[in-house]
């Protein structure tokens, strides 16, 4: 199962998590002069495995045997949320709901309450199948929810979820960074402008009257480079050449 909610708000530094709507990460220092605007982080990818039994542990690793992820393994819950807290690179994480120090559901709902750096998509890992720890898990913050004993091929189907969702991810993230790289280049005027019906100047908000070229140049990115109209070079400027 997964849940799906909204995407992210443009105007906010804060960038909504796609597949958790309680869950949000803040937008990186990037290297504008190249193509991707994303951090080299972001090309790498990370399986964060946390189980405290070593079976479960090494049926997870043949199970995503030749995949080109990162692999991390976490024995308890604590050391689970120390790998998943304020993750910097896409982590894909397997996380068992049973384990010491913290189990999986708080070690997933302590993740989620910070803002997310990357990407970070959760399988809780589980025997217990019944609906309500289900909806426990997925409220949790969980993306996905597998039940023990598993078949192999429905945690390699699923982890492949988890990649595209990723991937999705990432695509979103680096076309909104460049949306908004190009907005902030973008000013734009609002609201009345008070200018005179004769002179075409605009009064500011001090009572001052300027030149619309002059008040556009302080108030906005835009500037002028004159130039003469047919009909301004008709009657200023060759008409005083044929009188004269």
């Amino acid at each position: 199962m997964n849940l799906f909610g909204p995407s992210s708000s443009l105007k906010s530094p804060m960038i909504r998590h796609a597949f958790n709507p309680g869950a949000v990460y803040n937008p990186m220092t990037v290297n504008t002069g190249k193509k991707n605007y994303l951090p080299d982080e972001f090309n790498a990818r990370r399986l964060v495995i946390a189980d405290d039994n070593p079976v479960i542990t090494r049926l997870v690793r043949a199970t995503i045997q030749g995949s080109p992820w990162e692999l991390q393994i976490c024995r308890d819950g604590l050391e689970a949320f120390s790998a998943l807290d304020r993750v910097v690179v896409p982590t894909l994480a397997i996380v068992n709901w049973i384990m010491p120090g913290l189990d999986g559901v708080e070690v997933v709902r302590r993740v989620r309450t910070d803002p997310l750096t990357a990407p970070l998509y959760i399988i809780l890992l589980t025997a217990k199948g019944r609906q309500e720890d289900i909806v426990e898990g997925l409220r949790a913050g969980a993306d996905d929810y597998v039940i023990k004993p598993f078949i192999h091929e429905e945690l390699r189907a699923r982890i492949r979820v988890g990649e595209r969702v990723i991937d999705l991810e990432k695509k979103s993230r680096e076309r909104l960074m460049d949306l908004e790289r190009v907005l902030s280049n973008v000013s734009q005027l609002q609201g009345m402008l008070p200018i005179c019906s004769y002179c075409k100047k605009i009064r500011d908000d001090h009572n001052y009257w300027e030149q619309v070229e002059s008040y556009m140049t302080k108030h906005s990115d835009v500037r002028f480079s004159h130039s003469v109209c047919p009909d301004c070079d008709a009657l200023y400027v060759r008409r005083p050449f044929r009188r004269s």
